[in-house]
């Protein structure tokens, strides 16, 4: 299955406030968020890919429940022959692709109306028998090491089928150690919906129990305040509309701050357990393992950035001077920078500008993009109700689907040319791997994206006669690479000190998340930032704290895919056809000798510190123009 890929975007308006994801806000004139039904057809998704109707899930549901017990009778024979352990592994595909469609389908109509109580039940039961399933299938892995491995190699060499499980095959060899016994991982799949209920408590919360209030804007009216409209008032210039709407949004979370520590505790206490049950030293392992990624990729992204955070800080203290404030606090960092009134864009203009700025990438690329556009596969507007941020999920038979709230902010088009780039990848990997390679890896999965952004930056910044529109999307550029980059890596920072604490045993408190949150947050953001007295509560509501180890990925993808596109917007000979390989890979090979062939070194310092110098070029040259202005 498919992972569901959030956006950067997801971070880029509330990022520096550690706030849940979501895009820019819905438009201050309206006063109450719309209902699902008010929305026309062709702004949302069409999951019949999927299933056409809920009866037909519930058939699916029911031949998958029937099939279950097969496994049965195949286990302890793997080893005899290499038709029983091929007939297995087939096996073991068509179910697991069963149950992406249920997982898949059931989590979309949740996240269209999170309150709707049929939407809940059917996600439940799509969770529910996932988790039986990966108990019938527990076995199989580690009775595949109970193989000679002399006599495994034999059976891949003689039998056609079992061919396209080679390197599958040979991974888990790799990966023996880590492997239980056939009980022992029957227990762990048996955990399953445990392992859930911190990230399942957190979403209720979040999406389903905080209630927000509402805020005078700064034209004196009272709007609703949602996750989506408070990226739209921290761009106010009316301070107080800042500062209300800051107080409204944080305070909101107050009465939960306990069981959100326990939940976020519980998360980071859940992974180390994992850990010494797969007897790896330390959690990180746990994420990086399973894709071979040597553990200096993660080391050298935190050394490298927290060795050269002077260009973060004085992009600081430039905002504080361009604003022209004694103090900066952290909900003005989202203020406009230049004066004029940010540009809206229709959903149909932003579709045409990211046409538009992907031209680069290909003529096949190009076609492929429109033709998805008019195919059903967003669900575009904020709705009452609706999961907020974005994201593309879908399953191996299925459409791409992406999710947006969109509200027409610039931060928008580039969130829907974002999840785009997902949604291309995942098509591109199912139409050019087997179903067991197709998901690709969380490592690599944000390249696709990034690559995605730099286009339509770079078609921006080249198109654009106006030297202040010029400027603006430097600052843009800037504020990128700085919620991209710098606070994907800051977050990592946090979430690594907290993993370190629960490997010594250490207790969880809401003290001890905000203190630790605060004392990182003000190293990376320098001496010109003051982080008042609630805002480090931000670390409480983070949704990907509770996915081992996801964050950093971000920060990484984006050095990778800076060099990428640099090659392609560089016009080097076979740029794009090596993006494309790289779009058509799965996870057939790991991730960074992926990208080695695409061009780019993960293991190597460079990619992470031509970021931290395009960053500080990107500082210098506006400091240069503003004050040429």
């Amino acid at each position: 299955m498919r992972y569901r890929f959030g956006a950067w975007l997801a971070w880029t308006a509330l990022a520096l406030y550690a706030l849940l994801s979501g895009p820019a806000a819905a438009a201050a004139d309206q006063s109450a968020a719309r209902e699902r039904s008010e929305i026309e057809d062709q702004y949302k998704w069409d999951l019949s890919s999927l299933f056409p109707s809920t009866a037909a899930w519930e058939e699916a549901y029911a031949a998958l429940d029937a099939n279950i017990g097969r496994f049965e009778t195949l286990k302890g024979h793997l080893g005899d022959s290499p038709q029983a352990l091929l007939s297995c592994l087939q096996l073991n595909d068509s179910l697991n692709l069963i149950n992406d469609n249920l997982t898949v389908y059931a989590g979309q109509l949740f996240d269209q109306d999170q309150r709707v109580t049929a939407n809940q039940e059917l996600r439940g039961r799509a969770q529910g028998i996932e988790a039986r399933l990966a108990t019938a299938t527990s076995f199989i892995e580690p009775e595949i090491l109970t193989i000679p491995a002399e006599r495994l190699k034999s059976f891949v060499d003689s039998t056609p089928g079992l061919g396209v499980y080679r390197f599958y095959l040979e991974n888990i060899v790799r990966s023996k150690a880590h492997i239980l016994s056939p009980s022992e991982e029957e227990i762990l799949s048996l955990a399953g919906p445990l392992m859930n209920a911190p990230r399942n408590i957190y979403d209720m919360i979040a999406n389903a129990d905080v209630k927000f209030g509402s805020v005078v804007d700064d034209q004196g009216s009272t709007v609703e305040l949602t996750r989506q409209r408070y990226g739209q008032l921290l761009e106010s210039t009316d301070r107080r509309v800042r500062f209300d709407a800051n107080r409204a949004f944080v305070g909101a979370f107050a009465p939960y701050e306990n069981t959100l520590a326990a939940a976020l505790g519980a998360a980071f206490q859940r992974d180390w357990f994992l850990a010494q049950a797969r007897k790896y030293r330390q959690s990180l392992d746990v994420r990086l393992d399973p894709d071979n990624i040597p553990e200096q990729v993660f080391t050298g992204l935190l050394d490298a950035v927290g060795a050269n955070l002077e260009p973060l800080h004085k992009w600081t203290a430039l905002r504080k001077r361009i604003l022209g404030l004694d103090t900066l606090y952290t909900y003005d960092m989202s203020v406009p920078l230049l004066k004029e009134k940010p540009r809206t864009y229709t959903f149909e203009e932003a579709r045409q500008i990211v046409s538009e700025g992907l031209k680069p990438l290909g003529e096949k690329y190009l076609a492929d993009l429109n033709r998805a556009f008019e195919s059903g596969w967003i669900d575009v507007y904020e709705t009452r109700g609706k999961r907020s941020g974005a994201y593309s999920w879908g399953s191996y038979t299925s459409t791409p689907y992406v999710l947006l709230n969109f509200v027409g902010s610039r931060n928008n088009v580039f969130t829907l040319a974002h999840e785009m780039g997902h949604a291309m990848n995942g098509r591109y990997n199912n139409a050019h791997e087997p179903y067991i390679y197709s998901d690709g890896s969380l490592f690599t999965a944000e390249v696709a994206s990034t690559v995605n952004e730099a286009a339509l930056l770079n078609y921006l910044l080249e198109t654009t006669t106006d030297p202040r529109e010029k400027l603006d999307l430097l600052i843009y550029y800037i504020e990128q690479i700085e919620n991209t980059f710098y606070t994907q890596v800051l977050f990592s920072e946090f979430e690594h000190a907290m993993h370190r604490h629960a490997e010594k045993g250490g207790a969880f408190s809401s003290t001890l998340f905000r203190q630790t949150y605060r004392d990182i947050y003000q190293k990376y953001w320098g001496p010109a930032l003051v982080i008042d007295s609630i805002n480090d509560m931000g670390c409480l509501r983070i949704h990907h704290f509770y996915r081992t180890y996801y964050v950093f990925q971000y920060a990484t993808g984006y050095a990778a895919a800076q060099m990428i596109a640099q090659r392609i917007l560089d016009r080097e000979p076979g740029a794009v056809d090596a993006l494309m390989a790289f779009l058509n890979t799965g996870n057939s090979d790991y991730p960074v000798e992926i990208l080695k062939k695409a061009g780019v070194d993960m293991t190597s310092p460079e990619p992470v510190n031509r970021t931290i110098k395009l960053f500080a070029d990107l500082v210098n040259e506006v400091e240069r123009l503003l004050d040429e202005q």
